[in-house]
């Protein structure tokens, strides 16, 4: 087989076979097709796209070109959330423990977060001694034993994508949705869960920006995941503003610990109890979507969530007493408080914007070797469609360096005020299955 007629064949828009792809795949992995060869038919994949078929032999030659971990001594359903990224999700953190205390098996693999976008790990990591790298061992032990572990990637997975994704990045070739979908997928089949629920998110705030660009991406997923034996679903939901009200890493594990008590943000909140209707529905706990709605709500009240947060921070080696005060996860040096400078309704926050003046005080990352502060952040005190005066604080900024000018006046054209009220709009978009 010659890896040029490959490429020769997609750049006719002719389908490949999956002996093609693997070829291609076991390729970029040992070295012997060159990256430019591979950059050419990733060029060639962006103009004329693949077929379902070709991108669920993509993501499968992708997910076994280095380790797949084995679920299967965990007894019961194994099931596995992932976000596609966007600003102030902390939805992990809050759902992984609440399916959890439902009875429900939680195996994630979370990542860190770059540019506007906060990731996970690094939140989670805002906790004193949290260990984000756990050994497969004990992270299948972990959760055969309280039911929940989230984790960094371990091991030897997916390595085609990594080197993939560093062609992708440098050659104009991220924006495809048959790349995106087996980048995806082919790390969470290789996490071994047997249920995938996907947040595919749209907006200004997303990597997606339309709810049709993302119905697109999460069909292409689900196909994937279906096709290779795991029963997948998608929520479509806005990043057209951020989730919740806080954005930083330390403000967000906090916001996660109050909707675990059950005094979390209206929106946050239900995000958190439709995706866990879905994956009970899916494990087999629960029949209806009611049935799994009144035992996530018992849950919280009882209690019986926060304290399976609680059994994930002790099992991971965090300090335990910070999440039972929050007082003592890391702050800021200094809170000052944004009022509003005019009157009217809140027409648009504006989501990607926050997300950067946050990683331009130190909750974020430009470049993957920057330093996280975990202390500082913002944290948003309206929402889209709220009536405003010049007596409301829009926000409040915790910072550790004083505020340039500059910046302020960001922040402020971050939020749009007009006299005319608008509806906001519903977060849950659509799911698909």
């Amino acid at each position: 087989m010659r890896f040029v007629d490959i490429i020769d064949k997609k750049r006719e828009n002719l389908e490949l076979s999956n002996e093609e792809i693997q070829f291609w795949i076991d390729g970029v992995v040992d070295g012997s097709i060159p990256d430019y060869q591979t950059s050419a038919l990733l060029m060639a994949i962006v103009l004329n796209g693949m077929t379902d078929k070709e991108t669920a032999y993509l993501a499968k030659a992708m997910m076994h070109s280095g380790d797949v971990i084995d679920l299967s001594s965990i007894e019961g359903i194994k099931s596995d959330k992932h976000s596609t990224g966007g600003v102030g999700d902390k939805t992990s953190m809050a759902l992984g423990p609440m399916v959890a205390a439902c009875g429900l098996k939680v195996a994630k693999m979370s990542g860190r977060g770059l540019g506007h976008t906060g990731g996970t790990l690094d939140k989670l990591e805002s906790i004193e001694g949290f260990n984000c790298f756990l050994s497969e061992e004990k992270f299948i032990k972990q959760v055969k034993e309280i039911g929940v572990a989230i984790i960094g990637q371990t091991g030897d997975l997916v390595p085609a994508d990594k080197k993939l994704y560093a062609l992708r990045d440098v050659t104009s070739t991220v924006r495809s949705i048959p790349l995106i979908a087996s980048s995806i997928m082919s790390k969470k089949l290789a996490s071994g869960s047997d249920t995938i629920l996907l947040d595919v998110k749209y907006g200004e705030g997303a990597f997606m920006r339309t709810v049709q660009e993302a119905t697109e991406l999460a069909n292409a997923m689900i196909s994937i995941g279906n096709s290779l034996g795991r029963n997948t679903m998608a929520m479509i939901t806005d990043m057209n503003q951020p989730l919740g009200n806080t954005i930083g890493n330390s403000l967000e594990v906090i916001e996660a610990i109050d909707t675990l008590k059950g005094k979390g943000p209206k929106d946050f909140t239900e995000l958190c109890m439709q995706a866990g209707e879905i994956m009970l529905m899916q494990g087999k706990i629960c029949s209806t979507k009611e049935e799994a709605r009144n035992i996530l709500q018992d849950a919280v009240k009882s209690g019986k969530a926060f304290e399976k947060f609680k059994e994930m921070v002790t099992y991971q080696g965090g300090n335990v007493k910070m999440i039972e005060d929050t007082t003592l996860l890391p702050k800021s040096k200094f809170i000052t408080e944004i009022k509003c400078r005019k009157e009217g309704y809140v027409e648009k926050i504006h989501s990607e914007e926050l997300g950067i003046l946050a990683m331009l005080l130190g909750a974020g990352r430009a470049k993957k070797e920057d330093n996280i502060n975990y202390g500082v952040g913002l944290k948003i005190n309206c929402k889209k469609g709220d009536k405003v005066t010049t007596e409301d604080t829009i926000c409040y900024v915790y910072h550790d360096q004083e505020l340039q000018d500059e910046w302020i006046e960001r922040l402020y054209e971050a939020f749009l005020i007009s006299n005319t009220h608008v509806e906001n709009d519903p977060l849950i978009q659509k799911i698909l299955k």
